[in-house]
Parts: C-alpha cells; sequence; structure tokens
C-alpha cells in the first residue's frame, strides 16, 4: 500500500499546528507547513519541514504546496485578518478577493469559503484539523468536577442569544455574561484580548461565564472554535467561573491541561449542544 499524499498545513499562530502535524506524523504521512508570516511561531513549525510565506502572496504558497507534494489541507491556526492595505495580495491573492466579493470585507465567513473554494479550484482538497487531531472536538457535559448552577445555566442561555446574533453577522464567536448583563462580546480582537478585559467589568456576586459556538453557516474545515490553556487562564484572571463551548464543534486544544487548569480554579467546562441549552438547566 503506498503512502498517503503529504499534509499541507497552512499554520497560524498558536500550538495547534505542531499538534496537527505530530498526529498526522504519527499515522505515516509527510507533513510540509506554509507558516503565515507574522502569525505562525518559529518553534512550532520548526521540526518540520516549512516555509514561512506572508498571507497575501499566494502564488507563492499555492507553489510551495505543489512543489512539496501536498493534496490535502488544513488550515489552522490563529490569524488576525490585516487590512487590504497591508495584505499586498498578489495577482492570484486580487483574484481571490475579488471571488470573495463585498463579503470578503464584512466578516471571515465569506473569505474562508472563498479560500476553500479556490484551493478547490486548484486541485487542493481542505479538511479540518479534527479529522487529523481525532480526540481535538470537546465532548457534550460536564468535564470538571465544578458544574454549573441555575444561575450560571441562565448566563448560558442568555449568552447563546448574543452568540448566536453575533454570528449571523459574521462579527465573532464567543462573549460573557455575568449575572445576565453581557461584559464583552469577542469581535477582531479574538478571545484573549476580549477576557483580557472583562476583568475591570465584573460586577461583584458570582463570576461569569465565557460562552463559546460555532458560527451559523460557518466554514467548519477552517475556522473551527478553539479554546485552549490560555484561554483558560484568561478567564481565570477575568474572574469567570466556568466556560462553556459547543460541543462536537470546538476545537480542544490540549483537553487533559484545560481540564487540570480548570480544576484547580474552581473552573466548570462545559460542552452543550446549543439547540438544546433551554432544557439543560
Amino acid at each position: 500500500m503506498s503512502a498517503p499524499p503529504t499534509l499541507g498545513i497552512l499554520a497560524g499562530g498558536g500550538p495547534i499546528p505542531g499538534q496537527v502535524a505530530a498526529a498526522a506524523r504519527a499515522a505515516g504521512r509527510d507533513v510540509f507547513i506554509v507558516g503565515l508570516e507574522g502569525f505562525a511561531q518559529a518553534a512550532v513549525i520548526a521540526p518540520y519541514k516549512h516555509e514561512v510565506i506572508r498571507i497575501g502572496a499566494v502564488s507563492r504558497i499555492l507553489a510551495a504546496l505543489r512543489a512539496n507534494g501536498c493534496q490535502d489541507l488544513v488550515m489552522i491556526g490563529a490569524v488576525r485578518r490585516p487590512s487590504i492595505f497591508d495584505l499586498r495580495p498578489d495577482a492570484e491573492g486580487a483574484r481571490l478577493l475579488a471571488r470573495a466579493g463585498r463579503m470578503a470585507f464584512s466578516g471571515d465567513d465569506g473569505l474562508l469559503a472563498a479560500v476553500v473554494r479556490v484551493l478547490g479550484e486548484n486541485g487542493f482538497r481542505v479538511i479540518g484539523a479534527h479529522e487529523i487531531l481525532q480526540e481535538a472536538l470537546g465532548p457534550r457535559g460536564v468535564l470538571t468536577r465544578a458544574s454549573p448552577d441555575a444561575q450560571a445555566m441562565a448566563d448560558i442561555e442568555r449568552g447563546v442569544a448574543v452568540v448566536r446574533a453575533l454570528g449571523t453577522v459574521d462579527v465573532g464567536q464567543c462573549c460573557v455574561v455575568q449575572q445576565g448583563f453581557v461584559l464583552a462580546v469577542e469581535a477582531v480582537e479574538g478571545t484573549d484580548a476580549m477576557l483580557s478585559r472583562c476583568g475591570d467589568l465584573a460586577r461583584s456576586g458570582p463570576g461569569g461565564v465565557l460562552i463559546k459556538l460555532v458560527k451559523p453557516n460557518q466554514e467548519r474545515r477552517a475556522d473551527l472554535p478553539t479554546i485552549g490553556p490560555i484561554t483558560i487562564q484568561g478567564a481565570i484572571a477575568a474572574g469567570l467561573r466556568g466556560v462553556a463551548f459547543e460541543a462536537e464543534g470546538t476545537i480542544l486544544a490540549d483537553k487533559d491541561a484545560c481540564i487540570a487548569a480548570a480544576d484547580a480554579a474552581g473552573l466548570f467546562l462545559l460542552g452543550l449542544d446549543p439547540e438544546t441549552v433551554h432544557r439543560e438547566k
């Protein structure tokens, strides 16, 4: 039986690109990483064959993937979208933006869908990181010793409604709710930066809850919500008492470390089905 083709990884920031690469290598696949300049972490991609390329140099990215025999691609890791002035797209990048149209500048989903489509037209198959990291998706239920009480579940229900509204207009994937009040919503700054401002906004009494969900009609192969140990530490620093995420739709980066950190601080981690959250109280 011939070996599977090289897995290409378009890597943004954080440790997950390295985890995907390690899992692919353990399964017998060669790996080639395109580290997106200014986002990918050198220490994460260093153990693997890689090339660092700026995000707007689409022709160079495609050429590097072809030269290394990549067919299947994983797009993973944090990327803060640059402005069109910083992007400096090459001819292929300009065509991609043109295909995406105005959606490329209104949120992430339109642009990501265009990227997936263009990659497919160029002979690549985009797959989800969870297809390589078999245990990456967070399960349903309470994962920690602490559990949400009635007030926390009410905050979660409120947060689900807020995040769904955010997702409908392609703004963000999460928010923080405390005692029914929305302390913060995620926009372009990302989850960690959003959490960093919540501590000064907290009210007295029971702490708030971070709620993180998949957006409606989200391109799940490229931008699933992700929670890792840094997220848990941010929630602790913000004085929160729990994190609720969409079960089977959220990547838990280093699940054991997330659970251990949450248990040590008395936080709960809850994988939920947003469709039935009002029945889980």
